[in-house]
C-alpha cells in the first residue's frame, strides 16, 4: 500500500489539498477565458469527466473579469493562471477566483507582490508557486547549471526561493509545482523538493506533447512519483482536448490503486479473429462510462467465440461476429443481437445496471 508523504493541508475552494486529502486532478481550459460561453462549456465537459480544479489563463484585463461570470456557471474550484501582471492576479482574485498560479519573482517587485498577496489574504485564496525549467532565475542557474536529472537543484532553489517571498509576507497558504519537460528532471526534482519541504506538491510533466508521448512521459514521471507517495495534485498536459487528460489522470490512478472513478474498461489488442470495428466500438463504450459513477468492470472483445470467457471477470460486456454480436455477464451469453444493434443494446444494458448499482439493488 502506497504510503503518502505527510504535507500541511489547504484549500482551493472546498477542495482539500495535501495533508492526506485524496490526490486531486486538475485540468487546464484552451479557450479564451474572455469567451465565457466557450469556456464554461469547456469545463462542464471537464467536470462531467471527473476534472475537480480547472486552471483557466489569464492573459488580461477582460480574462480577469470574466472569471466572475465563469464562475457563477460552473461546480468546481478556478485557478487563475497569472504571468508577470501583479495587475491581473489582483483583478483575478477580486472577480472570484478560488487560488492563483504565479511566480512571486517576476510580477514586478515586492511592493506589487504585497498587494497580490494582500488580495490572497482577504479572500482566502491560496497560491500556487509555479517554477518550470524555462523560468529559473539566471544567478540560479549560473550557480547550479540547467535543471538536468543528476542535478535539478536549480528548479528545486528557484521555488523554495520564491515561497520565502510569500513567507516574508507571512502567507503560507501555498502549494508548489516545478515543471520540466524532461521525465526524469521531474522525477529527480520533486524528490528533492518533497525531501526539502512539506508544502503540498502539485505534478506535472510540462510541453509533455500530444496523445502517445503525452500520456507516456507523464504516465511514467507521475505514475513513478505518485506510487512514492509524492503529490497531492496533478495534471495530465496534453496537446489535446484536456478531457482526455482526465480520461488518462483517473486510469493512472487506478492503475496505482490509489482511486477509482467509475467503471474500468477491459478491452481486447485484436486479432485476426476480430470481424468488427472493435477500435470504433471500444472508443464509443469508453466516452459513455467516462459519465457514469457505478465502479463496474465492462469489457468490449473482438471475439463472439472467446470473448466471454477471456473477460468472465467483467459485469457486463460486448462481442462482435460476423454480422451478429453478443452481451454478456459475468462470462455468460445475456442477449444476442444484430451487428448494427450491438452498440444500442449494449448501452441500453449498461445503463440499466448502473442504476441497478446506484439504487443498490
Amino acid at each position: 500500500m502506497i504510503q503518502r508523504k505527510p504535507t500541511r493541508q489547504i484549500h482551493v475552494g472546498p477542495v482539500a489539498i495535501g495533508g492526506g486529502a485524496p490526490i486531486a486532478v486538475q485540468s487546464m481550459t484552451n479557450t479564451l477565458t474572455g469567451d465565457v460561453e466557450a469556456t464554461v462549456a469547456q469545463i462542464r465537459s471537464l467536470e462531467q469527466a471527473g476534472c475537480e480544479i480547472i486552471r483557466v489563463a489569464v492573459p488580461d484585463l477582460e480574462a480577469a473579469e470574466a472569471i466572475a461570470a465563469i464562475r457563477a456557471q460552473i461546480a468546481i474550484p478556478l485557478i487563475a493562471d497569472i504571468h508577470f501582471d501583479s495587475r491581473l492576479a489582483v483583478a483575478a482574485v477580486e472577480h472570484g477566483a478560488q487560488g492563483i498560479r504565479i511566480n512571486p519573482g517576476n510580477l514586478g517587485g515586492p511592493d506589487k507582490l504585497a498587494r497580490v498577496v494582500d488580495a490572497a489574504k482577504m479572500h482566502g485564496v491560496p497560491i500556487r508557486v509555479g517554477v518550470n525549467s524555462g523560468s529559473i532565475e539566471k544567478d540560479l542557474l549560473k550557480q547550479y547549471g540547467y535543471p538536468t536529472p543528476e542535478r535539478p537543484d536549480a528548479l528545486i532553489e528557484s521555488a523554495l526561493g520564491n515561497v520565502r517571498l510569500l513567507e516574508k509576507l507571512h502567507f503560507f497558504d501555498v502549494k508548489i509545482s516545478i515543471k520540466s519537460s524532461d521525465t526524469l528532471t521531474t522525477i529527480a526534482g520533486y524528490r528533492q523538493l518533497a525531501r526539502a519541504t512539506d508544502y503540498p506538491l502539485h505534478l506535472g510533466v510540462t510541453e509533455a506533447g500530444g496523445l502517445i508521448a503525452g500520456t507516456v512521459k507523464s504516465s511514467v514521471a507521475l505514475g513513478i512519483l505518485l506510487s512514492e507517495g509524492i503529490g497531492d495534485t496533478f495534471r495530465i498536459s496534453l496537446t489535446r482536448d484536456p478531457v482526455e487528460e482526465i480520461r488518462v489522470a483517473y486510469e493512472l490512478l487506478r492503475s496505482l490503486r490509489i482511486r477509482e472513478r467509475g467503471p474500468e474498461l477491459i478491452s481486447c489488442p485484436t486479432c485476426g479473429r476480430t470481424r468488427i470495428d472493435l477500435f470504433t466500438l471500444a472508443e464509443q463504450v469508453e466516452r459513455r462510462l467516462q459519465t457514469m459513477q457505478s465502479n463496474l468492470k465492462v469489457a468490449v472483445m473482438g471475439c463472439v467465440v472467446n470473448g466471454p470467457g477471456e473477460a468472465r471477470e467483467a459485469d457486463i460486456g460486448i462481442a462482435g461476429g460476423n454480422g451478429i454480436g453478443i452481451v454478456f455477464k459475468k462470462g455468460e451469453i445475456y442477449k444476442k443481437v444484430a451487428e448494427a444493434d450491438l452498440l444500442p443494446v449494449f448501452l441500453e444494458e449498461l445503463d440499466k445496471l448502473e442504476a441497478e448499482r446506484k439504487s443498490g439493488a
